[in-house]
């Protein structure tokens, strides 16, 4: 098996590192501040309270999000991470204009593309 071009392993370190480290740091790390304060209002859009909905998205912006810009347990990662950006695009902005969802939807394809393709060879995964 021929291993691919550099630039492939390039592009997906960018991808991993812009996608995953700009969910951790803008979105996710000021849900787990909210959190941490016990402030639980949040949007419920699965019905389990808003409490555990802030919880699981502190896990899929957070967590998922870093352990997918360090590419470690990366494909495993990157599907929390897509299903929390699809339950914000299509449940919680479903009724919105597109634009208000555009954001989420970047976020969902690019973890999507990320569980199918892997981490790359710049990746924690690569070196275990």
């Amino acid at each position: 098996m021929t291993r691919p071009p550099t630039y492939l392993d390039l592009g997906l370190l960018v991808l991993r590192a812009w996608f995953g480290g700009t969910i951790a740091v803008v979105h996710g790390l000021p849900k787990l501040q909210k959190l941490l304060a016990g402030d639980f209002e949040f949007a419920d859009p699965i019905g389990l309270g808003p409490g555990i909905s802030l919880g699981l998205a502190v896990f899929g912006e957070l967590i998922c999000g870093a352990l997918v810009a360090m590419g470690l347990f990366t494909r495993l990662a990157a599907v929390p991470a897509a299903i929390t950006m699809a339950v914000a695009a299509f449940i919680t902005h479903g009724a919105d204009p597109f634009a208000k969802k555009e954001l989420a939807l970047a976020y969902f394809f690019a973890f999507v593309v990320v569980a199918l393709v892997g981490p790359g060879r710049f990746s924690i995964d690569a070196r275990r």
